[in-house]
């Protein structure tokens, strides 16, 4: 919802009318803003919501000479496929595309807010969040103690059904989606990282219904592994 409202609302405020795909895993929080909007008294055909799949409605969508701005939040993969649809009737982009966004910690900084700052950028929404902070870059001098308190935050985070008020991280939302961190897990520890937190579904029977991954910490990660895939040569980081 947050990634709707901050492109729809520039558009609607200048006078535009817009369609959203939403994705085929999220469509309720966009079909649920459109009864919104009507009840705020916008007229009819101003917020539009067609869903589908993203080969068939994204790329009908994609490549209609109707369509002068198109604003795309997903996979490099997608994205790349949506800028080629967009050329073909030289309609605007703006792509916000898989990363693996860096948080930087400079040994000056205070170690207990750093280390909140991290867990919550990192864990929030079970990770799933475009903006997530999937990466930590600490100066050498503190990061011992970083390691340590991310650690001990990771480990007492609570888990189970994100109904519940007591719950601070829910499940991944989809099968494919937690096989894809097994894999990446299996990836890291294959290629000589090490898991200091987590690293595996958490062993509770009322979890076996859901798609639950414990919050995972490596440490001794280089930049050339799979989970990290970014260059930094700078060696007093680490």
């Amino acid at each position: 919802m947050f990634l709707l409202t901050s492109a729809l609302a520039p558009c609607l405020a200048i006078g535009n009318t817009v369609v959203v795909k939403p994705s085929e895993h999220t469509s309720a929080s966009a079909l649920a803003l459109a009864e919104l909007i009507e009840q705020a008294g916008y007229p009819p055909g101003v917020y539009n919501v067609v869903t589908g799949y993203g080969h068939t409605a994204g790329e009908a969508l994609a490549k209609h000479p109707g369509i002068a701005k198109i604003s795309f939040t997903g996979g490099s993969e997608t994205g790349r496929k949506v800028a080629m649809n967009a050329a073909s009737h030289l309609a605007q982009t703006s792509l916000e595309l898989g990363g693996k966004s860096p948080h930087v910690v400079f040994a000056d900084a205070d170690p207990d807010r750093a280390a909140t700052g991290v867990v919550s950028g990192i864990f929030a929404a079970a990770g799933q969040t475009c903006i997530a902070g999937s990466r930590c870059f600490v100066q050498a001098e503190i990061y011992d103690e970083i390691v340590d308190r991310l650690v001990d935050r990771a480990g007492r985070i609570v888990i189970g059904d994100p109904e519940h008020p007591d719950t601070q991280l829910g499940p991944l939302a989809l099968k494919a989606q937690l096989e894809k961190v097994q894999r990446y897990v299996g990836y890291g520890i294959s290629e000589g990282a090490s898991i200091v937190a987590g690293g595996k579904p958490p062993a509770r029977d009322d979890l076996t219904a859901g798609w639950y991954f414990e919050p995972t910490v490596f440490t001794g990660v280089r930049n050339d592994m799979r989970i990290a895939p970014m260059r930094f040569s700078d060696q007093s980081w680490r």
